[in-house]
């Protein structure tokens, strides 16, 4: 190997060396620090919120989003990768801000989700996005969100409501299929969701909060089943010597 290979390859071991520390720490700590209104409501607020209540609140929201919870890093794992992981869910908004803005900068620069440097790229991304997200919404929201409200008619905010989202996750949708380049599995995951949404949701709609999750495994375990065994295997990136 070059020394700059050498090289390159030790910057990438104490990057991860790095991340695999603080990583943790840092997600321990924002937590501690996220439920600490939440302790200070319970403790010593004088509101006299029972053992009981807490428990009850606290399984409400597990049995709402704990499925939620193993989906959505085995979902966005192999676009973000480990270091971009740490930043999306300390982040927030990963699905409509940050997912997207790592998979745009991926296809503009022409890397496949998957490999060290589609990693890196996809954490540089966050990192913009964060950045612009604080200042439009220190200027947008911070200096001029009240007068912005106050001029813009009632229609447009609710048309904004409605259709605004959607196009969102849409333009992300399309942009996944066109970076990924993979026909069987998009098939797959679009007849799962259509199935789920338009079929087993209306049959038992006590699976409403759950659609996600199970559309989410069926197609992961349908694309499985259903993936083409006879295709070449993936040539290995080979390292300059």
């Amino acid at each position: 190997m070059t020394a700059s290979s050498t090289s390159a390859a030790e910057g990438l071991r104490r990057f991860d060396r790095t991340t695999s520390l603080w990583g943790p720490i840092t997600m321990g700590a924002g937590l501690l620090v996220s439920l600490t209104a939440a302790l200070y409501v319970v403790f010593w607020s004088g509101l006299g919120i029972t053992g009981g209540e807490l428990w009850t609140a606290a399984g409400a929201v597990l049995a709402t989003f704990a499925i939620i919870a193993v989906i959505e890093p085995i979902s966005y794992f192999p676009i973000l990768g480990r270091s971009a992981m740490y930043q999306a869910f300390m982040i927030g908004n990963i699905s409509n801000k940050l997912l997207p803005a790592a998979i745009v900068a991926q296809a503009n620069l022409d890397e496949k989700p998957g490999s060290r440097r589609a990693e890196l790229i996809a954490g540089s991304a966050i990192i913009g996005a964060v950045l612009v997200h604080l200042v439009t919404l220190v200027v947008l929201v911070g200096a001029l969100g009240t007068w912005l409200v106050s001029v813009m008619p009632v229609e447009l905010i609710a048309v904004a409501r409605t259709y605004i989202l959607p196009a969102v996750f849409g333009a992300v949708l399309l942009q996944v299929i066109v970076s990924m380049k993979a026909p069987r599995t998009t098939a797959i995951a679009l007849g799962v969701g259509a199935a789920v949404t338009f079929v087993l949701v209306p049959l038992l709609p006590g699976l409403t909060y759950f659609a996600t999750a199970i559309a989410v495994v069926a197609t992961i375990v349908l694309a499985w089943l259903l993936r083409d065994r006879n295709g070449a295997a993936p040539t290995p990136t080979e390292t300059t010597e």
